[in-house]
């Protein structure tokens, strides 16, 4: 079935709450699959965004709720998602064991053995309370087998923990002023099912995955997912099992994979013309990927991609990324790629909407 990048923009635009938006934080949270949180006013953006009536702060309240979770997840990136599909996502990359690996244990000091004991020694300590994070290492290091490892722990780049998060030891919990705090899973979310095997979470992770990004491959999914962590037999083979519930489409020469249930909607989509100001390490472009060129121009991926793993606000149009933006007091301030002109219709209402998500009134273009 040949479909155009035209529709397929404007299809995910909608699937993902960008227009029209939705009523609920966590019906957005879970179409998106999770919404990146390494940067907390991002993921309230992200959030804000996409909602009818948007709250300043409405994320963190559902995750101090625990009808969210916060943790380390999708390419080792903290995501807020909805407790069901964490489950699934971190069954997945818990699956990859990527810890075990000798380029890891080299870059980190520490073998499986001692990822393994800390699982154990974490569940025991977060028994019950919440932890800083000079709090959780200081109990762990009181044991002299983990004093080696205490430099690594109490890194932020959470190198050691993360694996831990990946099995569902650890996740973090409400925090205290400015600083993290660390959690049992189990104990902090009411209800917590525990991470199904592989293969069982296999599925909903995907459909989840191409129900707002799709149509896409295997290794785009894995891409956003791990990295390109997942065995490629073992991925394909997750695909495959799917059977009648995918169909493949071809996008002007590109084939990927569509959920059956969405392939005539998608079909009978009409391109859309809209324009849309969308905040940094947005999941419209976080789940293509800022390699996709269908989506992002590959000349212009350094001024979205930046250094750091810095990803840029972004101007929407015709669902496609055509520059970025940032904000100057109250003046939004525009970066058409090339050198193009400001779109003339549908940008004031881009920055309206952008206003309201922020809280704020009277914002200017220039």
């Amino acid at each position: 079935m040949p479909l155009t990048w035209d529709q397929v923009f404007t299809w995910r635009l909608r699937r993902q709450f960008v227009e029209p938006q939705a009523k609920s934080v966590t019906e957005i949270v879970r179409r998106l699959c999770g919404v990146q949180a390494q940067v907390t006013s991002a993921a309230e953006m992200a959030v804000a965004l996409r909602s009818a009536a948007p709250e300043s702060g409405a994320l963190v309240r559902e995750l101090h709720d625990g009808t969210l979770i916060k943790t380390w997840a999708m390419r080792g990136t903290l995501h807020a998602l909805t407790p069901e599909l964490a489950t699934a996502y971190l069954s997945l990359l818990a699956s990859t064991r990527v810890w075990e690996k000798p380029v890891w244990q080299r870059n980190f000091g520490a073998s499986p053995e001692d990822v393994a004991a800390l699982g154990v020694e974490v569940r025991r300590v977060l028994d019950g309370k919440a932890l800083t994070r000079d709090e959780l290492v200081d109990a762990i290091i009181a044991d002299p087998a983990f004093d080696r490892l205490g430099e690594q722990l109490r890194s932020g780049w959470g190198a050691l923990l993360k694996p831990l998060a990946w099995q569902g030891f650890l996740c973090h919990g409400p925090a205290q002023g400015t600083k993290v705090t660390f959690a049992d899973p189990a104990q902090l979310i009411t209800g917590w099912p525990g991470l199904p095997e592989p293969d069982a979470a296999a599925p909903l992770a995907i459909r989840s995955y191409l129900s707002a990004y799709g149509p896409s491959t295997p290794e785009a999914f894995d891409a956003w997912l791990s990295r390109g962590s997942v065995r490629k037999p073992v991925l394909r083979r997750w695909f495959s099992e799917l059977g009648d519930d995918l169909t493949e489409v071809e996008v002007e020469g590109r084939r990927g994979y569509l959920c059956t249930e969405h392939v005539d909607e998608l079909a009978a989509t009409k391109p859309a013309k809209s324009v849309h100001l969308l905040g940094g390490f947005d999941q419209y472009v976080l789940g293509p990927g800022t390699a996709d060129t269908a989506l992002l121009p590959g000349d212009h991926r350094a001024k979205v991609s930046r250094t750091a793993g810095w990803i840029s606000p972004i101007v929407v149009a015709g669902g496609r990324i055509v520059g970025t933006w940032e904000l100057d007091e109250d003046a939004v301030v525009v970066s058409m790629f090339d050198d193009a002109p400001l779109p003339k219709k549908g940008l004031g209402t881009a920055v309206d909407q952008l206003g309201a998500a922020l809280g704020r009134e009277a914002l200017t273009v220039r």
